[in-house]
Formats: structure tokens, sequence, C-alpha cells
């Protein structure tokens, strides 16, 4: 029996002293990469002796067990390396809650693979779970074994983040270079934690004050809205209702949004909740992960305080993001969904046109009968946008973009013809991801206007002057300008 155990203890001891320096250099291949921290190599190896345990604790094989670690730690890294070269951030722990939504809505996130990183993926994938089923051990011990690397590997984590060295680690939100200093494993862990030491702020009992100066409110937020006469450097490009809109606005400028090519979550939660970047802390990542306990301080909610009603329109899963239960949460008191828009036919349109979600609202803007506030999230625009039998890849863009200023023109003019008190805000929520034309690392802002309507129909015209707004900046300037 000791010679068993003896054997046994040996041969994992070999097979994960195999893994885990195979596992560091699979993490030195991670995009940032340098020589890692000292603390960083200790809190990845105990991650990847986790992994390791809980699969030896179900198939009771180890070397199964390493190749399924270091299968993951490899993906990880490829994915890492896939998502910071088209939207120019590595992997973040908040990414990992997104697993689900990946089978529910592919399109949204394998079209940032490469085909040979895809096949990769999908081959590992089953070839683990083969191998898995095919080495399976009916012996307990194997098993055991595996139990106890698993508890252990536990505990020491806990015990290292509570001890000075790893106290000190990743205090202040800054994904790349806390990926090149510690690791990606220790960051997704690190950031995690802080995260999960973040608080809820105090419940906001503030209303947006009345009465009102106006009696609607719309406001878009419109899929990778950008000007293109900036993203391609050619002036001919320019949208003809965006300069317009520009001209006409009570307030335009440029919104400098926290992401690029995606995360239309994270400029969609600033603009309704009006919390920034530097109160989110760790929170930042994917803000609606927590905001249903930050749901007091929504536009919606405070609206909702002073006699307003407030819809949301989305023509997409309304459980993308949970906001099937966080925007009720916010004081939106209807959610006009899919099930409000017909389909698009196969062979037509990818998703719900832009067109379509401006009949929405102006239905429901001339059907009120107190003070609305409608804010409606488009997806016509949505990448990828493969290039023309040309091979030119900004045509698709340049073709749905102009779905939006068009959306935009419509609102104007119809919110007009209503002759009453209104506002109406159009933004972009990032700008496109195109390989080659529209890459990470430069400007990320994008356009915004906010248009008033007086009693008559008639703008109301600014200063002129644009002004550089975050999302939660752009919040705070549409409540007052509700009562200003």
């Amino acid at each position: 029996m000791k010679d068993t155990i003896g054997r046994t203890s040996l041969s994992l001891g070999l097979t994960f002293g195999l893994l885990l320096t195979t596992s560091l250099l699979a993490d030195a291949l991670v995009r940032e990469g340098r020589l890692r921290s000292v603390a960083g190599m200790w809190l990845h190896i105990w991650i990847v002796l986790a992994v390791a345990g809980l699969v030896q604790t179900l198939c009771g094989n180890a070397m199964v067990s390493s190749l399924v670690a270091l299968g993951l730690v490899a993906m990880l890294a490829l994915v890492s390396n896939a998502k910071n070269a088209m939207l120019g951030e590595p992997l973040v722990f908040s990414d990992l809650a997104l697993v689900a939504a990946v089978f529910r809505h592919p399109q949204f996130y394998l079209s940032a693979l490469q085909t040979w990183q895809l096949a990769a993926l999908v081959a590992g994938a089953a070839g683990l779970l083969a191998l898995l089923a095919w080495q399976f051990v009916a012996a307990i011990l194997p098993h055991l074994s595996g139990l106890a690397v698993l508890v252990t590997a536990l505990l020491t984590i806990r015990i290292s983040l509570m001890l000075p060295s790893w106290r000190g680690l990743a205090l202040v939100p800054d994904a790349r270079a806390d990926l090149a200093r510690h690791g990606l494993l220790a960051s997704l862990l690190l950031y995690w934690w802080r995260w999960r030491a973040s608080e809820d702020p105090a419940p906001c009992a503030f209303s947006v004050l009345a009465p009102a100066t106006a009696e609607l409110v719309v406001v878009v937020q419109c899929e990778s809205f950008a000007d293109p006469s900036e993203l391609f450097g050619d002036p001919a490009l320019a949208l003809p209702c965006l300069a317009m809109a520009r001209g006409d606005a009570w307030v335009h400028g440029r919104l400098l949004v926290p992401g690029f090519g995606a995360y239309t979550n994270r400029t969609e939660y600033g603009v309704i909740f009006g919390r920034d970047e530097d109160v989110l802390g760790f929170r930042r990542y994917d803000p609606f992960l927590t905001a249903l306990g930050e749901a007091s301080h929504a536009l919606p909610a405070r609206l909702a305080r002073a006699g307003w009603r407030s819809l949301f329109v989305h023509p997409h899963d309304l459980g993308f993001y949970s906001r099937d239960t966080i925007m009720p949460a916010a004081g939106f008191a209807e959610m006009v969904g899919p099930d409000a828009f017909c389909m698009p036919a196969k062979g037509e349109h990818r998703y719900v046109p832009d067109a379509a979600i401006a009949g929405v609202i102006m239905e429901r803007a001339r059907s009120a009968a107190g003070p609305i506030f409608i804010h409606a999230v488009t997806i016509e625009n949505h990448g990828p946008w493969p290039a023309d039998s040309n091979g030119h890849r900004f045509t698709a863009y340049l073709r749905l973009v102009a779905k939006g200023d068009a959306m935009l023109a419509r609102l104007t003019s119809e919110i007009a013809a209503l002759r009453r008190p209104a506002i109406l805000l159009f933004y972009g929520d990032h700008r496109p991801s195109i390989s080659g034309l529209v890459d990470p690392g430069g400007d990320r802002d994008t356009p915004y206007v906010l248009l008033r309507f007086g009693a008559d129909g008639a703008l109301i015209r600014g200063s002129g002057q644009p002004r550089d707004l975050s999302p939660a900046q752009l919040h705070h300037l549409l409540a007052d300008t509700i009562t200003a």
C-alpha cells in the first residue's frame, strides 16, 4: 500500500511539475509579456494546480488533468491575444461572466478570432473531452489525490491573498500593466478579488427636479456610430445629417467612450447611471454585473420620482447583459424588445434596422399622455463588416452608418413636428473595429449631439462650441438640460 502511494505521489509530482513549467511558458506568450513578478507566478502556479486538481478529482488521471489545465492556460492566452488585437484590451475577469453569452450569441465573439484560432479552439476542446472519457480511472485513490491538490491549492490562494505581499497588488485598475507585471491568470484572479470587495454606493434620493422644461426626452445609443471622415481621414465621407445636427445642437462634441470596438454596456451604463470610471473602480470592466445595487442613480429612476414614464427599446435579446432585470430596476416602466419588431427575413438585414426602431420611438412618443423618457439601443450597424467584391472593407460600414445618420435626421424632423418641448440625445456607443482600417490604439471617441426643441417645435441652439464629455458627464448634462 505504501509503495502504491509512493509511486502515485512521485508520478503526480513529476506530472504537475512539468505542467507548471509548461504553463508558465504558455503565459509568457500573452501579449504585454515580460518577466512576471514572483507574486504573480506564485498565484499562477496555484491556480493551475487548482484546475488540474479539480479535473483529476473528476477523472482520476493526472496526465489528462495536466493537459486540460495546460489547454485552459493556452486557450486563455489565445483569446486574450485575439481580444487585444481587435479591441486593444486583454482578457479581464468580467469576460468570463460572458461564457454563456458566447453560446447564445456566437456572432458577437467568434468574429474576433481568425479561422485557425477558432479551429484550434474547437479541435482542442473536442480532443480534451474525448481524452477525459477515454482515460477515466475507476480507482478511488487518484481521485482523492486530485481532491487533496484542489483543496491545498484553494487554501494556499486564499491565504496568499491575505498576506502583505499580495494585499498590495493591483489596487488600481490598469489591466494592461497588471497583465504585463503579474501574468494573465494572476491578473484575472486579482481583479476578480478586488471587484468582489467593492461596495454599492449610497442610494440616490434626488429626483430630476420638477417642473421640467421638456415633456419628451429621446435618447438613442447608435451601434458603432462614428464619423467616417474622422475614421478614414476623408472629409468627403462626412455624414450630412450629423453635420447638420451639430450646427443645430444645444450641445455637441466628442463622447469619450471607455472602450473600443465593443462593450456597448460600458457606454450605456455611463449615460443611464451617471457614474464615472474613477468611482466604479474594478466595476468599470462590466458595470452591468453590479448595476442592480446602483439602480437608484439611474436617470429613469430619478425621473420616475418626478412623475415621468420611461421606456427602454432594444430589438435584441433583452437577457443579454441581463438588461431584462437591470433596466426595470433602473426605473424603466416598459421594456420594448424584439417582440415589438418584425425580424429581418433571411437574406435581408442581419439585425433589426434603425428605421424600424425610429418608427417605434415615434409611435410611442406620439401616443404618450404625459412626460415620457425613451432610451433606445440600436443594433443594425453591428460588425463584422465584410469586404465587398472589390476588396474594400469600409463599404459595408459606410452603408450601415448612413442608416444611423438617416435615423438622426428622421427623429429630428418628426420630434419637431410634435410641437412640444423635447430633447433628443443621439450618440455612438464605440468606434468600429475594422482590422487594418480602424484599429485600437488611436482615438476612441464617438460623436454626440443633444438637440432641444421648443413648444413650437423649433430647435433651440446653444453656443456652438463643442464639449468633450464622458458618458457619465453626458448623463448629468442631459439631466440638467431637462430642467434648464
